[in-house]
């Protein structure tokens, strides 16, 4: 690898992390909003929400920038590839985010009834596999990517429940319809957020071992020392 490519690919491990350190935050702030009713911070939420989209814009021509000119292989063409890849899903959990944050503004605004689901805890764990995931990224830690791969089915089986449970409510108070509605689709967007989290364990894990696991049952046989 030349000099010039390895410094390339470093502008590129920084970029992705701010984007990353972006993204979260705004997660955060939103679920934040939407527990208190912020709307103050909601609002932040949304207006950064073109921040990332740009930064997601730059960081993608740089990588194409870098293959154009480098022609890497091996190793660093797959990290190149991951971080398009990453690149893309942490644009789309920053639009999520914004989304949490304007139905946080539209639960405000209307009358107030407390989450059908425990909303606060679906948060959580969308939030704990970002996390994981993005610390998988910066570590390059597979089995911290592989944790996170085995926390997905919990959160689309949490959502499958919401889903449920809230159309039983819509049934018993048609008159909530609004504020279950909205209610329904922030667990949606956290199914989402959970789904995008294991998307980029799944690339880090190419990353490291060169692997695609996406659609594949790989990463079920193996399990930590003391699971």
């Amino acid at each position: 690898m030349t000099l010039l490519m390895q410094k390339e690919l470093d502008r590129l491990k920084t970029q992705l992390l701010t984007l990353c350190a972006v993204v979260e935050e705004g997660v955060d702030q939103a679920i934040q909003a939407l527990d208190t009713f912020d709307a103050s911070l909601a609002k932040q939420v949304i207006g950064r929400d073109e921040e990332i989209n740009h930064m997601e814009v730059e960081l993608e021509e740089e990588c194409l920038k870098v293959l154009a000119l480098h022609q890497p292989v091996a190793i660093d063409l797959r990290y190149i590839i991951a971080v398009l890849k990453i690149n893309n899903d942490l644009e789309r959990i920053g639009d999520l985010a914004a989304n949490i944050a304007d139905q946080s503004l539209a639960l405000a605004a209307g009358p107030r009834i407390a989450p059908p689901y425990d909303c606060a805890e679906m948060a959580r764990k969308a939030r704990n596999m970002l996390k994981m995931s993005l610390d998988s990224l910066v570590r390059l830690d597979v089995q911290l990517a592989r944790k996170v791969l085995r926390l997905d089915d919990d959160v689309d089986r949490q959502h499958k429940e919401n889903f449920t449970l809230i159309k039983e409510q819509i049934r018993q108070h048609p008159e909530r319809i609004d504020p279950l509605s909205h209610y329904l689709t922030i667990s949606r967007h956290l199914e989402r957020i959970a789904d995008l989290a294991t998307n980029i364990a799944e690339d880090v894990y190419y990353m490291i071992e060169g692997e695609i696991v996406r659609h594949t049952n790989t990463w079920c046989t193996w399990a930590p020392d003391g699971e």
